[in-house]
């Protein structure tokens, strides 16, 4: 029989950090317990699957006649609108949930396990991107339904949905780091509604920047969501592809790139 020599503490030689397919493989795995999760309680699913719903209906018919004289012409305005303010809202969640499972002390265990320590919250914010691609797909059932033709075809309609996929989960990095630095699941969700709902509300999503007042025209031309509607009506309602597109997947780039190191960082201190 071969025996086999155990060195000592001293002489083992350890890794301290991960290989990016070990980091890519353990956050696949997180991902997964993300969607059992979902899979057991379903009702997380009330936001995406409800509020699409209701808020394409509610703005459209309250806001059709007044904005362009009648729905249907409203239609390829705000369907791109209540897209992105939907699916953008979503990613609240991620931050609220991440603080919850820290609460419940889900995410000691994870940090005294030999895995890649972006993969707990990388693992959550992909399993969340199925939330995101439910609310894509039923606002554009509920656009159809209600009349709802992209001229830009079936192509360039699935690559606004991934565009908006994309940016809201880079932006849910913004809310992971809250939910990390909070105390609260209640205020992170407090504070991400402070900050959203200027910046969706004060954006062409609904209404032309031009009937605003000139003080928040310039605002509107500057807020990044505006730039991300402009990008998926010019996808859905064009077929193609301007300078917004590229400005929110640049903006998509540097939001994960400045809050993706700060927010594993935050964890790892705070988890």
């Amino acid at each position: 029989m071969s025996s086999t020599t155990i060195k000592p503490a001293h002489e083992r030689k350890l890794r301290g950090n991960s290989s990016f397919r070990q980091a890519v493989r353990n956050s696949l795995t997180m991902a997964y317990r993300g969607l059992l999760k979902i899979k057991r309680t379903p009702e997380q699913l009330f936001d995406v699957t409800l509020q699409p719903i209701i808020f394409t209906l509610m703005f459209t018919y309250i806001f059709g006649g007044a904005i362009s004289g009648n729905v249907q012409n409203y239609l390829p305005v705000i369907i791109p609108g209540i897209l992105v303010q939907t699916v953008i809202t979503t990613s609240v969640v991620t931050g609220v949930q991440l603080r919850e499972d820290m609460d419940k002390g889900v995410f000691d265990r994870f940090k005294s396990l030999p895995i890649a320590r972006i993969a707990p919250l990388a693992g959550a914010l992909l399993a969340d991107t199925i939330r995101y691609t439910i609310a894509t797909t039923l606002t554009f059932t509920m656009g159809y339904v209600m009349g709802y033709r992209p001229e830009g075809g079936i192509g360039f309609v699935i690559l606004a949905g991934l565009l908006v996929i994309v940016c809201s989960w880079a932006i849910s990095w913004i809310f992971a780091f809250l939910g990390v630095i909070s105390r609260t699941a209640s205020s992170v969700q407090g504070i991400s509604m402070i900050v959203l709902f200027p910046l969706t509300f004060l954006s062409n999503a609904f209404v032309p920047a031009d009937t605003m007042p000139n003080i928040l025209q310039w605002f509107v031309k500057v807020n990044p969501i505006s730039h991300l509607v402009t990008a998926v009506r010019d996808l859905t309602n064009n077929g193609t592809m301007g300078w917004d597109f590229m400005i929110s997947l640049i903006g998509a780039a540097v939001i994960v790139a400045i809050f993706a190191p700060i927010t594993v960082r935050a964890y790892m201190r705070r988890a």
